[in-house]
């Protein structure tokens, strides 16, 4: 259960909040939830005492999950996918000036990390689905819908350096694999396909070998110091 304290950071401190899932990579459907992700910036003097402030909170309402500013930051450097995906969402619903200012620093996070993690993440997910398929005969096919996203969007973000996760003219066909209506031999085809179009594109990516952590650093010290000043 979320604490009050960790309540009202995220009610108080959210510095940018979005909608994800599939209404953000548009692939919704009537009965799909609305899956929310936040950033919240905790006050700099909390981090004075021996108990510091969470690095993450889950909740206080349903699908919704907050990061603390620096564990953001934290994770995008790494490349992880959920948070790389986070910051380019199309559907914002909460935003101050510190969270433009990190919107603005999107093409920071970005580098070639981005091919291992979305690739070894889309294979680590592949297995689980393989083991699904061995105990029951069929996949989640929800699950391989995301998968063979996931591994377009990492594809194309190593071809052109930019990151989009709508999906667009892909939807049909995507929401068929979620139907059930795709055989799972085809689908083992296209996750085989994209995760070599993945290795292809990271040998001549326009992305940077490592993102610019200085940059990103520059901006965290810059609000954790706002914050402090602010009292």
């Amino acid at each position: 259960m979320i604490t009050p304290d960790a309540e009202a950071l995220v009610r108080d401190h959210t510095v940018y909040s979005c909608v994800m899932g599939s209404r953000a990579f548009g692939l919704a459907t009537d009965d799909s939830d609305t899956d929310r992700r936040g950033i919240f910036l905790a006050p700099t003097p909390l981090f004075w005492h021996f108990t510091k402030p969470p690095t993450h909170v889950d909740g206080p309402d349903l699908e919704q999950f907050s990061w603390e500013l620096e564990r953001f930051c934290d994770l995008a450097l790494r490349a992880n996918p959920n948070v790389l995906e986070c910051l380019h969402s199309p559907l914002v619903e909460r935003i101050d000036a510190t969270g433009r200012e990190l919107l603005g620093l999107r093409g920071a996070f970005l580098s070639r990390r981005a091919h291992e993690t979305f690739v070894r993440y889309a294979m680590g997910q592949r297995r689980k689905l393989e083991a699904d398929v061995r105990q029951y005969g069929a996949p989640r096919w929800k699950h391989a819908m995301h998968l063979l996203r996931l591994l377009t969007s990492g594809r194309d973000l190593l071809r052109t350096g930019e990151l989009t996760i709508e999906v667009g003219d892909a939807r049909e066909e995507l929401l068929a694999v979620k139907r059930g209506e795709v055989a799972w031999s085809e689908v083992e085809r296209r996750m085989t396909r994209l995760a070599e179009e993945n290795d292809e594109a990271v040998t001549r990516s326009p992305l940077p070998p490592e993102p610019d952590r200085d940059r990103v650093e520059a901006f965290l010290v810059r609000t954790r110091r706002a914050s402090a000043a602010a009292g």
